[in-house]
């Protein structure tokens, strides 16, 4: 016990990857005594060296304190854990990746067990841990009292944003917004394939991207009203018919291009469906009614 420990609620982490360790840091450099465990167990060293008390195995490292964070590779890895651990008494908070099935059931798991629970989606990546200036924050749901009881020490590595009592609400946020980081990529993959072979240097050409398609991001908010509201007709900006009759030329100049057209033509043949449907004079926002199964 230090001085930088006095008063500092002490937790248990499971799981020392690229994103455990930086977590790890984070609390051990603001004074939180910390338990530790890795399935393999060199990792822990450098953190024992920092501080940190290191745990033989699961079981011993739940029972050492509380609250019990487990950061490790999918949900997967968490029943090998916490196999054969009684988690009776702890709370759990998972930052494991997931989906919110799998948090409902870690939920319900634990509950039956006595446990209170708490899930997690990160928002950040490693380097972003424990430096407020990069933005990066973590989803939570689930058990309220459990997030107002540790809100204090889970907001050290990043700031904290809780989302639900349903336990899948973090799960599900995290998801949906990796699942649009991924579809912008995308575009962003098939733009610099279009101007790749010109003489068009690519750093010129980013910042032009860049502004683009921020100055784009303003259209969610347009879509989330329409969807609230049910009316796709509202505020329409560029309707549907008239994003369906371009298509043709960005699937053109691709083929100009020699690029593949297999990142667009997807939502082509989706804006084209809805077309069909006799949805013209809306914006794009049908294209979600078609997504639903």
């Amino acid at each position: 016990m230090t001085d930088n420990t006095v008063g500092k609620i002490p937790l248990t982490l499971l799981g020392l990857g690229a994103m455990g360790t930086a977590l790890a840091r984070t609390w051990l450099t603001a004074g939180h005594p910390l338990t530790v465990w890795n399935r393999t167990a060199a990792r822990c060293e450098p953190l024992a060296a920092e501080g940190a008390m290191v745990a033989a195995d699961p079981a011993e490292a739940v029972a050492a304190s509380g609250p019990v964070v487990l950061c490790l590779l999918d949900d997967d890895s968490v029943d090998e854990a916490l196999a054969g651990v009684d988690p009776a008494g702890k709370d759990l908070v998972n930052l494991t990746t997931s989906t919110p099935g799998q948090a409902r059931a870690r939920a319900a798991w634990a509950r039956e067990r006595g446990a209170r629970f708490l899930d997690g989606g990160i928002m950040a990546v490693p380097p972003m841990i424990g430096v407020p200036e990069a933005g990066g924050y973590v989803f939570y749901s689930g058990d309220r009292a459990v997030f107002d009881a540790h809100r204090d020490v889970l907001s050290v590595p990043a700031a904290t944003t809780y989302v639900g009592p349903d336990p899948g609400f973090a799960a599900l946020h995290d998801v949906a917004l990796l699942s649009a980081m991924n579809g912008m990529l995308a575009g962003v993959a098939h733009a610099f394939a279009l101007i790749r072979d010109e003489d068009i240097p690519p750093k010129d050409f980013a910042p032009l991207l860049a502004g683009w398609l921020a100055a784009m991001s303003a259209s969610v908010h347009r879509t989330a009203d329409q969807i609230q509201s049910g009316d796709y007709a509202k505020d329409v900006v560029s309707n549907l018919a008239m994003q369906v009759a371009g298509a043709p030329t960005l699937l053109r100049t691709a083929e100009e291009q020699g690029v593949s057209t297999e990142l667009l033509t997807p939502y082509v043949a989706l804006l084209e469906r809805r077309l069909a449907d006799g949805h013209g004079a809306e914006d794009t926002t049908g294209v979600i009614d078609l997504l639903a199964r």
